[in-house]
């Protein structure tokens, strides 16, 4: 081997690998990006289980306001809907409970992306704690599952652009 191909060699590889780290760049930001969430959403939670019956098959709804920086998410909510045991109630003004959200984007490279979501929400009486894990199906759906401190609750999620 001579001094003119060990020089050529180098660049090659130098020139090479460059070229392997603008493809997998250009794949990621382009071909596989990170959904856009920004915006808002309208979330309908139902109970399945729960341990305190009145609580079963309960709908709430909210709407929330999520923004993304870069995999994480923050946002807000106000709840403006429910249908319980009680009765069904929209709430409007003041008598909205705001809660705050935060969580991240799983990006899958072979599958659906995901959204996992903690919620705290200032309820009448006391605080209360909702997680999420949402699937993302279309730019304007994403459906999941969610788990409450609120009597031991989980059910289904249902979160979209239009009002339910």
């Amino acid at each position: 081997m001579n001094f003119d191909s060990f020089w050529a060699n180098i660049l090659a590889t130098i020139v090479g690998g460059i070229s392997l780290a603008f493809l997998f760049f250009y794949t990621r930001e382009k071909l596989f990006p990170i959904p856009d969430i920004t915006g808002k959403w309208h979330l309908e939670m139902v109970t399945v289980n729960t341990d305190y019956n009145p609580y079963s098959d309960m709908v709430l709804r909210y709407v929330i306001m999520i923004w993304r920086e870069g995999n994480n998410i923050k946002g807000s909510a106000e709840k403006i809907y429910e249908n319980s045991s009680t009765g069904e109630r929209e709430f409007v003004g003041k008598n909205r409970t705001r809660a705050t959200l935060e969580g991240y984007i799983e990006k899958n490279y072979f599958g659906k992306d995901r959204i996992f979501l903690h919620s705290v929400e200032n309820g009448h009486g006391r605080e209360s704690t909702n997680f999420y894990d949402l699937l993302i199906t279309s730019n304007s759906n994403m459906i999941g599952a969610f788990s409450s401190m609120v009597a031991n609750q989980d059910g289904t999620v249902t979160c979209k652009r239009e009002s339910f």
